[in-house]
């Protein structure tokens, strides 16, 4: 089977790049979900252990990839009506 690929290789020269651009493809898309699993709070994996990741936020840290001029403030408004449904 192996020597079939590199023999296949051989004959098509051509498809080396795209297989090694998919293959780089891979690699980045399961180092990103890896990475956002790992790092992110409110990526979940055990939903009945924790149902509502996003409570447990800090909201002053960004929760994005890149952040320009982000600054949080509390709403006084919406912090009332989280302690009166808890």
């Amino acid at each position: 089977m192996k020597s079939g690929f590199i023999q296949m290789l051989r004959k098509r020269k051509e498809l080396i790049p795209l297989i090694g651009f998919m293959a780089l493809a891979a690699a980045g898309a399961t180092s990103a979900s890896f990475y956002f699993l790992f790092t992110k709070n409110d990526v979940i994996l055990n939903r009945s252990r924790n149902p509502e990741p996003w409570e447990r936020l800090d909201p002053s840290k960004p929760q994005k990839l890149f952040t320009i001029n982000q600054k949080w403030r509390p709403i006084e408004e919406l912090e009332l009506v989280k302690s009166m449904t808890k």
